[in-house]
């Protein structure tokens, strides 16, 4: 039985007054996202309007268990990770997204209701849009659609390894494959987490994660303190990390590629997934 304490986040968000707001906008503008980027100009400018920018706390509930998702949020910095909690109380996050992604996916997949979490790691902020206003791009098959299903389909791909990483490889492979992965969503190279909510997101005991974590800074790989890791070697930790951590890399940048000068965002159009669905 796993003997973590339940990750708790706080209980109501707390989004930054107006005019924070938008000083927040001006700093992290919507294109930092790269599903947004990949738009082309004229799609996002039809998009623009219906953007609405937050902040995004360390410790806030984006969407808890069981809660309708009636936004998504295309976040533009921070780190946000899926969590399930288990009835012990135990708790295992299984994915994380930066600005390579979004929050909110069952809001355009139909289901409308995830028994997952999403809850602020890092803090960041995001930009907002509602679920009746993607139902309108998914009605008409607009670009946004086509990226959105690449983007769920690299997400899947992280739960899948995800899933499989903790059933096969060790903690102290998981560790460096979870610090390479947030930091790669971060700028620079240091991560504020305590070893309790490592722990939390991994599904271990914190002593367990000390202990890793002392191994790799034997290692000169990290410099690791309270509350605070800081990537030494870069190198070191990707040749200490499990295959997942490349795995997945190379799946994200492979369907969510930059789009060449003249093409259509996400290759060929329609994507064969809409097909299906439009054909259904």
């Amino acid at each position: 039985m796993l003997e973590t304490q339940s990750f708790r986040p706080y209980p109501q968000p707390r989004f930054a007054i107006s005019d924070r707001v938008r000083a927040a906008a001006a700093q992290h503008a919507p294109r930092q996202n790269h599903l947004l980027a990949a738009l082309a100009q004229p799609d996002f400018d039809r998009l623009l309007p219906y953007l609405y920018p937050v902040s995004l706390p360390a410790g806030w509930a984006v969407h808890g268990a069981g809660g309708r998702e009636r936004h998504l949020y295309f976040l533009t910095s921070g780190i946000v990770s899926r969590i399930f909690i288990l009835e012990n109380g135990a708790s295992t996050g299984f994915a994380i997204t930066g600005s390579e992604g979004a929050i909110g996916v069952a809001s355009f997949l139909g289901g409308e209701t995830v028994p997952s979490q999403a809850v602020v790691l890092s803090a960041g902020y995001a930009y907002r849009l509602s679920a009746d206003v993607l139902a309108a791009e998914f009605d008409s098959i607009g670009p946004l659609a086509q990226i959105l299903l690449r983007y769920t389909q690299s997400l899947i791909t992280q739960m899948m390894l995800t899933a499989a990483c903790y059933r096969h490889h060790s903690l102290e492979q998981q560790l460096c494959r979870w610090i390479l992965a947030c930091l790669d969503r971060l700028p620079g190279n240091a991560l504020g987490m305590t070893q309790e909510r490592i722990a939390d997101m991994l599904g271990v005991r914190r002593e367990g994660v000390a202990e890793a974590a002392g191994h790799l800074r034997s290692a000169g790989l990290i410099r690791y303190g309270r509350g605070h890791i800081e990537m030494l070697d870069r190198r070191g930790l990707e040749d200490r990390a499990c295959e997942c951590y490349s795995a997945v890399k190379r799946e994200c940048d492979r369907l969510l590629a930059e789009p060449r000068p003249g093409e259509r965002p996400c290759g060929g159009w329609p994507h064969p997934a809409i097909s299906a669905l439009r054909n259904a």
